[in-house]
């Protein structure tokens, strides 16, 4: 295959199959520049000597300081730092602004109430295609015991343990695999829940050309068609660079017009969502076949608790 025939949206696409952490990387230089990218491209390279690695595009404003400075630090953003990834994500005069921060070694700054923290010296700097590889040394590090965010198919994330088999097992052949007191553990039995009605959606949704995101992004502005474009980012939890994809995607196959500072569903768009939405519903009412209407919106009832605890 010819270098102009290779796809390489449908490429970041399949990469995005391998889910990852998220991080952001930090540097100062000594006349005080300071730096601040979302990456989940950091890696371990070494236990002797500690390395890590990471990358950067090289036509990001900030490789200068990164280049320019002795040290780095390594964020890796918990759960509940959507906001925080976003914020380093875009483009800005100053994405330091309003976020608490203090310096560590060589200056790189360090964000607060994260998974994880590497500080590194800046060991080599590689070339790697349309990026640099930013190999690190590293010479302190702190953990906490916060769940990570995630990063899978252009979405973000959050990490669920599977202490069951892969397979996908109803409830008598989990309970005769794994100790009793499983079965009256609310948080497992709501992972596992999760686990299988992802499980037999997921191939349903798919089915209808739209990649995971694509579609997340159309139900959502068919069911708010005047929420602002700046808003979306939020309402989806996807990184603005995947908003971005799946829009392009989106406009591609004519199911929005995006204007200035909103976007318009198409009226193909309008069906294609109607028939998103339907998909779902007859997923749900699959599933809930056994639930009457009293018994159904005792669960509902408890699920917005628990959401509003």
């Amino acid at each position: 295959m010819s270098d102009s025939a290779f796809d390489t949206k449908s490429f970041r696409n399949a990469l995005g199959n391998f889910a990852t952490g998220v991080t952001v990387v930090t540097a100062k230089t000594p006349t005080g520049e300071l730096a601040g990218v979302t990456a989940n491209s950091f890696n371990s390279v070494s236990l002797d000597p500690p390395l890590i690695l990471w990358s950067i595009a090289k036509s990001s404003s900030s490789v200068n300081t990164f280049e320019n400075s002795s040290h780095f630090a390594v964020n890796i953003l918990a759960a509940d730092q959507i906001d925080l990834s976003n914020n380093f994500a875009r483009p800005s005069d100053d994405k330091f602004a309003s976020i608490p921060h203090t310096f560590g070694q060589g200056e790189a700054p360090l964000l607060e109430n994260c998974c994880a923290q590497f500080e590194c010296e800046r060991y080599q700097m590689l070339d790697g295609g349309d990026h640099w590889i930013m190999l690190g040394k590293v010479v302190a590090f702190n953990t906490s015991n916060r769940a990570p965010l995630l990063y899978s198919q252009g979405s973000y994330a959050g990490a669920v343990p599977f202490p069951a088999p892969n397979k996908v097992m109803n409830s008598a052949d989990i309970f005769s695999h794994q100790p009793q007191k499983l079965e009256s553990n609310l948080f497992y039995l709501m992972t596992q829940v999760v686990r299988r009605y992802q499980h037999s959606y997921q191939p349903i949704q798919e089915s209808t050309g739209l990649n995971i995101s694509e579609a997340r992004i159309l139900m959502i502005i068919a069911e708010a068609p005047s929420l602002p474009l700046q808003q979306l980012e939020g309402a989806v939890a996807m990184p603005p660079l995947d908003v971005t994809n799946a829009l392009e995607g989106l406009v591609e196959k004519g199911f929005i017009r995006q204007l200035e500072d909103f976007i318009k569903l198409t009226e193909k768009g309008l069906k294609q969502a109607d028939q998103l939405w339907a998909l779902a519903q007859q997923q749900q009412d699959k599933v809930f076949a056994n639930f009457n209407e009293e018994k159904l919106d005792q669960f509902k009832g408890a699920l917005m608790t628990l959401l509003e605890s």
